[in-house]
C-alpha cells in the first residue's frame, strides 16, 4: 500500500470487497473497487484522507484504516481544492441545481462554494466539476460513518509531508450552528456547554482568521473560546489525532507526520497561543483517544449564511 494508506503508524490492513469481486489487501485498486472493513475500529472519529494524483480516497475510524476507494475528482479548469475541510451537510439524495439536476446521492457538502463527496460515475480519471465522485456502493457505506464535523483531508501530492500543503475553506457554516447566537468574545472570555452534546466524537478547531478555538462532540459546537497570540508566530495548517494520556502528558499523531514533528508544532502551539487556562480544561477532560484537532487559517463562520449549489 501505498505512503498515503501510512497516515496513521498503527493502521490496520483492510479486508475488502469490490463490485462482488474481492480486492486482496495492499493490492492496486482498479476503477471502481474499493475496500470496506469497519469492524477492524467498530467506534471513534472517522477522518478522510482523498489524494488527488493516485485517484484514491483512505477512511480512518479511531486511526484505523477501514477502507479506501478509487474516486473521481475535478478534471482541468474545474479542480477540486486541496487542504483540511469538514462535513458540512449530508442528504441521501440530492441533485444539483446548476447542471441539469444531476443525481449525487448520498451527497457530503465540504464547501458552500459547491464542493462535495457523492456517488457517481468514475471514469478512472479527473472528469468532474469539483466535486470528488465516489462509486455508489462506497459512498453509501461512508455515509454510514460520517458525521457533520468529520474532517477530510485533500491532498495533491503524493508524500505525506503534501498532505495539507494549500488549505482550502474549512467549514464555513454547519447547519446546526446557523440557530446557535455566536456571542462577541473578548480578550481570553470563553463559552462551554457540554450538555448540547453529552456523548460522541469531539473535534477541535484553531482559526487563525476568528483568533478562536471552537469544540464539537458529535458534530454540535460545544465550547468556544478567544484566544490571543504571543510573539510571532506562523501558524500551521495540520491535523493532529489524539492517542491518549501517558506520563501525566497528552499525546497526538499529526496526519502525515512523524512524531518528533508533531510533538515540535505541538509545542510551538502550546507557547504562542494563550487561551484561559479553565477552557483548555475543560476541553482536555473531554478528550477521548480518535478525537481530533485541526489547525487552520480561514474562518470558521463565513460572513454571509447563503449557501452555493453543490457542483
Amino acid at each position: 500500500m501505498n505512503r498515503l494508506a501510512g497516515v496513521f503508524l498503527f493502521a490496520a490492513i483492510t479486508l475488502s470487497f469490490a463490485l462482488g469481486a474481492p480486492v486482496p489487501p495492499r493490492s492496486q485498486l482498479r476503477t471502481n473497487e474499493y475496500t470496506w472493513h469497519p469492524e477492524t475500529s467498530p467506534r471513534g472519529p472517522v477522518l478522510v484522507v482523498i489524494s488527488l494524483p493516485e485517484q484514491q480516497a483512505y477512511v480512518y475510524r479511531n486511526g484505523v484504516l477501514i477502507g479506501r476507494t478509487t474516486i473521481s475528482s475535478g478534471r482541468a479548469g474545474h479542480r477540486t481544492p486541496t487542504g483540511v475541510f469538514t462535513v458540512l451537510e449530508k442528504a441521501r439524495k440530492h441533485y444539483s441545481s446548476i447542471y441539469k439536476g444531476a443525481a449525487m446521492p448520498y451527497m457530503e457538502r465540504l464547501t458552500w462554494s459547491g464542493i462535495a463527496l457523492h456517488g457517481g460515475k468514475l471514469p478512472g480519471y479527473p472528469d468532474s466539476h469539483g466535486c470528488v465522485r465516489l462509486p455508489k456502493e462506497f459512498s453509501e457505506l461512508l455515509f454510514g460513518v460520517t458525521r457533520i464535523g468529520t474532517t477530510v483531508v485533500v491532498a495533491n501530492e503524493s508524500s505525506d509531508s503534501a498532505l495539507v500543503t494549500h488549505p482550502g475553506p474549512l467549514m464555513a457554516m454547519p447547519a446546526r450552528m446557523k440557530n446557535l447566537k455566536l456571542e462577541t468574545l473578548s480578550g481570553l472570555d470563553f463559552r462551554w456547554h457540554p450538555e448540547r452534546a453529552v456523548t460522541g466524537p469531539m473535534s477541535i478547531v484553531i482559526s487563525e482568521a476568528d483568533r478562536q478555538v471552537v469544540v464539537f462532540r458529535n458534530g454540535e459546537p460545544i465550547g468556544r473560546a478567544r484566544f490571543e497570540v504571543q510573539g510571532s508566530y506562523r501558524f500551521p495548517t495540520a491535523v493532529f489525532s489524539y492517542l491518549g494520556r501517558e506520563n501525566n502528558h497528552n499525546r497526538w499523531l499529526g496526519v502525515g507526520r512523524n512524531a518528533e514533528e508533531t510533538q515540535k508544532m505541538l509545542a510551538a502551539l502550546r507557547s504562542h497561543i494563550l487561551v484561559a487556562p479553565a477552557f483548555r480544561d475543560f476541553a482536555q477532560s473531554a478528550l477521548q483517544p480518535g478525537d481530533t484537532m485541526s489547525v487552520v487559517s480561514f474562518p470558521i463562520v463565513p460572513r454571509t449564511d447563503a449557501a452555493s449549489p453543490v457542483e
